[in-house]
């Protein structure tokens, strides 16, 4: 897996202070992405055990509230695989912090709920969405861009409480 940007001190992909990966690669092609550049999986870096190390010494402080996954796609099946270990390490040694993730696929189509469930969907999609707090999830929508939305770019797009939703498997919305 390839990333294009790590943010250490990013305020608008989550709550609180937060470390953002920019990870490379994405089929949806959404018209008005604003990281086009981002499609191409092999785009930027690789992501290596030294990335790992120094994202992780970027989440220790405790002004750190956690982890944002965006792209590119994170949930692009080789991005998943190269992801879960890291975010397993993550739960493990930083428990207090959240980890939250952008996906153009929907919850539904991720954990299997819905029929014809895509191209996403691997041996790594369910123990990563255990370890994800909050997904925003669904394609941007240039149609339904809103700039005045929380943390999220268009109307269609919904802020998944991830716990709460596996535990009652039906979606439950984030709420600040």
């Amino acid at each position: 897996m390839n990333y294009c940007n790590i943010k250490k001190t990013d305020i608008a992909d989550g709550p609180g202070v937060r470390v953002s990966l920019f990870v490379s690669g994405c089929t949806h092609h959404c018209p008005g992405c604003f990281q086009p550049e981002t499609w191409n999986f092999d785009y930027g870096q690789p992501f290596t055990a030294d990335t790992e190390r120094g994202l992780s010494e970027a989440l220790a402080p405790d002004y750190i509230a956690g982890l944002t996954l965006l792209g590119g796609e994170p949930f692009e099946p080789d991005n998943q695989r190269a992801l879960l270990p890291f975010l397993k390490e993550v739960r493990a040694t930083l428990p207090g912090k959240t980890i939250w993730a952008y996906s153009g696929y929907e919850l539904e189509e991720l954990a299997g709920w819905a029929a014809g469930t895509g191209r996403a969907r691997c041996e790594a999609t369910d123990e990563m969405l255990s370890l994800i707090d909050v997904l925003v999830d669904g394609e941007f929508k240039q149609e339904r861009k809103n700039i005045s939305l929380l943390f999220r770019g268009s109307e269609n797009q919904r802020l998944i409480d991830v716990k709460k939703t596996l535990e009652q498997s039906s979606v439950i919305l984030w709420s600040a």
